[in-house]
This record gives C-alpha cells, sequence and structure tokens, in this order.
C-alpha cells in the first residue's frame, strides 16, 4: 500500500524549499552578525563536515580548522539550529564575564529528557533557579574542603587496593623479565568508578563477576555509553520519530535500570540514617546520605525529592569516574610518548618520597612537576573539549548581534593551543609551561585555561578533580615502571563522543619500583 503519494511528497518538499529561501533572504538582509562557516546543506548545515570518523572530522578538530579558515568567532548550522563557535580568549571572557547568565542554559536535548530525567540531572537542567541551588548544595554540602578532607581516607584506600591488586597479579602473571602485562586504560576506569561509588553512595563493584556485579557493570556502561552519542532528534527535530541507531529506545530502558538501581541504594541509605544518633555519624556519610539530610531546605522547583538526589548522586558517579579516568589515560600516554618527562616524574618521586614507603595525599603538594604534567595533559586534552550553552537573550558578542536560541560552543581544544598565549608548538607536550610564567589560577582568571569550564556553569569538581588526577598519577608512578610493550609509541587516536577518551586501549608492561611487601597484603 502507498502511504505518501506523489504530490504529499511534492508539496513537503516545496515547503522545506520555500523555507530555506526566504531563511536565506531573511539572513541576507540581516547585518552585523558573525561569518557563517562554508560547505553548509540543506536541512543538515555542517553536521556533514563533524560526523566522520576520521581524525579531521572530530567536531573540535574540525571546528578549529573552520577557526583558521572564518576565524575565532563564526557560525555553523547543526540541523534545524544555530550555533556561535568560539576559540578566542577576549571573546570567551567577554562571554563569561558579561553575559554568562544569558548563556547559562543548556540546549535541550534527548539525554536530559531521559537520562537525565527530564532534565533534572543538574548538568542537563535550563532552569537557572534550580540548577544553581543544586550547585550550590553540592559546592558546600558535597564538595567543599572539609567535606573532602574528611574523604581523604577513601580516596588513598581504594587507590591503594586497586594498586595491591596490579601487585597481586604482577606476582602471579609475571614473565621472565619480571614485568607483568596490564590493559591500563580498563583499570584506571575500574578504580574510578568504585572510587566515585564509594563516596556517592557507599558501594562498590566487586572485580569477580557475580549476577549483581554484573548488572550494574552493564548499567552504568550503557548510561555513559548514552551520554555520548550524537541522536539525529538532537539536531533535527522532525526526524526524531525515527529514532535512528535506536538510541532514545535504549535511553528510555537504561534510566529505568539505573532508577531501579540507584532507588535501591536511596531506600538502603533511609534505613541507615535512622540509626544515626550523633553527629560523628553523620559526619561520616557519603553524598547521597548528606543530600538525604540537607535536600529539605533546596528549592527544588516542583520536583521530588528522591528524583533530584538519585540524579544528582548518577551525575556525580558517572562525571567523576569519567572525566578523571579519561584525564589519567592521556597523563600516562603522553608520558609513555615523552620519556624525558617520564624519568622527571620518577626523579621527583625518589626525591620527595623515597622508595622505603608508600605515597600518601600529602605528598602530592611537593610534587610540583607531577602538578605541571596533569595541567599540561588538561591543557591538551580536557575531558569536555567543547562545552555547549544556549543563548536565553539577544547579545552583542565580539562586535557581532547573537540572536536568542542561538547555540555556543567554545572550543576548549582550539582555545588551549593559541600559539600567542602557549608559544611556538602550543600542540607539544612541555608540563615545565606551568613550572614557570603565569599560574594556572591566572590563566583560569584570564580564560586562556579553562579545561572545567568557566562561569557559574563551571564545573563544580573541579578541586576534587585535580585531587585525584594527581593522586592517583603519583601512587601509580611512586609503584610501577611503565613501559610499553617494545618501547612501542602508543597510539593517541581520539574517540568521538561526549569526552575525547583516548579511541585504543592502553596495553603497558609493568614490574615494582618499590618492594612489594609494601604493598601486597
Amino acid at each position: 500500500m502507498q502511504i505518501f503519494s506523489y504530490e504529499v511528497i511534492i508539496v513537503v518538499l516545496t515547503l522545506f524549499l520555500g523555507y530555506y529561501l526566504i531563511r536565506s533572504l531573511f539572513a541576507a538582509g540581516k547585518k552585523n552578525e558573525p561569518p557563517e562557516a562554508g560547505g553548509s546543506r540543506p536541512f543538515i548545515g555542517h553536521l556533514h563536515l563533524i560526523g566522520g570518523s576520521s581524525t579531521t572530522t572530530l567536531p573540535y578538530i574540525a571546528f578549529a580548522a573552520m577557526a583558521d579558515k572564518y576565524g575565532p568567532i563564526f557560525t555553523v548550522r547543526l540541523g534545524a539550529y544555530r550555533a556561535l563557535i568560539v576559540s578566542e580568549r577576549a571573546v570567551v571572557k567577554e562571554i563569561f564575564t558579561i553575559y554568562d547568565k544569558k548563556v547559562s542554559s543548556r540546549p535541550i536535548s534527548l539525554a536530559g529528557k531521559h537520562l537525565g530525567f527530564d532534565n533534572t540531572m543538574f548538568s542537563f537542567s535550563n532552569e537557572y533557579g534550580y540548577w544553581r541551588e543544586i550547585r550550590k548544595l553540592i559546592s558546600q554540602e558535597l564538595l567543599s574542603a572539609p567535606r573532602l578532607e574528611m574523604l581523604k581516607h577513601v580516596r588513598e584506600s581504594e587507590t591503594a587496593e586497586s594498586i595491591n591488586e596490579l601487585y597481586k597479579v604482577w606476582e602471579v602473571e609475571k614473565n621472565n623479565k619480571g614485568r607483568v602485562m596490564v590493559e591500563l586504560k580498563q583499570w584506571l576506569g575500574d578504580l574510578n568508578l568504585n572510587l566515585m561509588l564509594r563516596i556517592v553512595a557507599d558501594k562498590k563493584l566487586p572485580r569477580r563477576s557475580d549476577g549483581e556485579s554484573s548488572r550494574w557493570r552493564a548499567v552504568l556502561g550503557e548510561f555513559f555509553y548514552l551520554l555520548g552519542q550524537f541522536t539525529v532528534g538532537d539536531t533535527l527535530p522532525y526526524l526524531a520519530w525515527l529514532d535512528v541507531g535506536g538510541y532514545e529506545k535504549r535511553m528510555k530502558k537504561t534510566a529505568k535500570d539505573l532508577d531501579i538501581i540507584v532507588g535501591q541504594w536511596l531506600e538502603e541509605h533511609r534505613r541507615k540514617m535512622m540509626q544515626y544518633n550523633s553527629e560523628d555519624d553523620k559526619k561520616q556519610m557519603d553524598f547521597m546520605g548528606v543530600m538525604l539530610s540537607t535536600i529539605q531546605g533546596v528549592s527544588l522547583g516542583g520536583r521530588h525529592p528522591d528524583t533530584v538526589i538519585k540524579t544528582t548522586c548518577m551525575a556525580m558517579v558517572g562525571g567523576g569516574s569519567d572525566s578523571i579516568t579519561v584525564g589519567l589515560v592521556w597523563a600516562l600516554s603522553l608520558l609513555l610518548n615523552n620519556r624525558n618527562e617520564l624519568k622527571r616524574a620518577y626523579e621527583e618521586l625518589d626525591k620527595v618520597v623515597g622508595r622505603d614507603r608508600r605515597l600518601i595525599e600529602s605528598d602530592i603538594q611537593n610534587l610540583a612537576y607531577l602538578q605541571a604534567i596533569v595541567k599540561e595533559t588538561l591543557r591538551l586534552y580536557p575531558a569536555l573539549p567543547l562545552p555547549g550553552r544556549e543563548f536565553i537573550e539577544d547579545c552583542t558578542v565580539g562586535g557581532y548581534h547573537i540572536p536568542k536560541g542561538t547555540r555556543l560552543i567554545v572550543n576548549l581544544w582550539k582555545l588551549h593551543r593559541d600559539p600567542d598565549v602557549w608559544g611556538e608548538d602550543p600542540s607539544s607536550f612541555r608540563p615545565d609551561r606551568f613550572l614557570t610564567g603565569t599560574s594556572a589560577t591566572d590563566r583560569l582568571q584570564k580564560f586562556v585555561y579553562i579545561p572545567f569550564g568557566a562561569g557559574r556553569r563551571m564545573c563544580p569538581a573541579m578541586n576534587f578533580g585535580f585531587q585525584m588526577l594527581h593522586l592517583v598519577l603519583a601512587d601509580f608512578l611512586h609503584a610501577f615502571e611503565v613501559t610499553t610493550p617494545d618501547d612501542e609509541m602508543v597510539d593517541m587516536t581520539e574517540s568521538a563522543g561526549l569526552t575525547n577518551m583516548k579511541a585504543t586501549p592502553l596495553p603497558v608492561l609493568l614490574a615494582p619500583r618499590l618492594s612489594p611487601n609494601l604493598y601486597i597484603n
């Protein structure tokens, strides 16, 4: 049976062509707007230029190439939406100082609708009053300096336990040269996921593949995967009903599964809190417990408190574990491809900590070069290279008129490679950049170095992120001599998605630098 007649198809095509003709004529009459990148196609705009599998079509690299041609502020068409692409520090500073509140909204997305439970997850929310209240709660109650200090033992113990596991693997599987092969990306992912689960909900994924552990891993893995997927409905809303790739269906199922799991955690916490009878008990609470005890005083805009608690905890687990893992994978990849810098890191560890004891978190403050390695890694590979916002009012940015509804994309990948700031070879890995000259804090304030974003919606977990990156990297390097099989270079291919995670595995060879007796217990 014929569903659409040829007459209907002709009418629809005529309407679409008419729409684009009118839009073109309307745009031609407007003045003082940013240049639009060339290569736009009907309906899809510039999507074909940033949707391929090659490195050059990774969005932040494609936008960087466009900036070289059209300037540091230009627009593209992402399907039905217009986006302003910015990669120049003066414009970035203008946006996040003068117009910060006007670009504090997030674009509507299917991930926000389903995985974010109708944008209740604060990282997706575009309701200013609500996400400001949740951010305030996170900053003051969950990620405050006193709270992070109280959780130091969790960070140290979880990192030490994971390194203990590596030592046990080495003891059993080492080769005749005293080395063991390990897939480091998987190990780092498990470490950070378990650490975030302990901090957020006092949970842990056992390394054994029992039924409950496998279910958690499958659901959480699907959650992380779907967060980074491109969906046709986000840029071509009139085609959302097709659910190309089946992502929306998978999002709905994953959200339901995750809600059941995290809902069980919440009920466990309610029962546990009924047994608390001292202030010391309350001080030892994890994030979910803190939220339960403080949520009544927070304005939720009509949202159910349980949904807010669950989605906030999901955001903390997902964002924390994924971004920290990304940073560590890139840091170790860069060190393995720059052996002189790796040697300097080892020399600093031997000088500050020595080899007769295990590293503790208080040692980090004396590891200046290791801290510089982390900062330089985040400069070259920020976990979220294209943070997105949306203008909620008309603005004049960089002398150009930006209409309400325009999406804002700051290309951190390009911004962090500005030769006027970073010198002649801004794409090279040189931690010394952060040992001399302008400090990282000054660069942050000047909007030339913003790996955790900027403005009101800057990542509230920045300090926690730095703490974890420093601790895990330092503890791992202190414990092991690391190299690649046959001293090969690490494949630095980046993956497409929400973050710029290294696309390929990271197999390495490990040998103890300290006595195994300090670790194996």
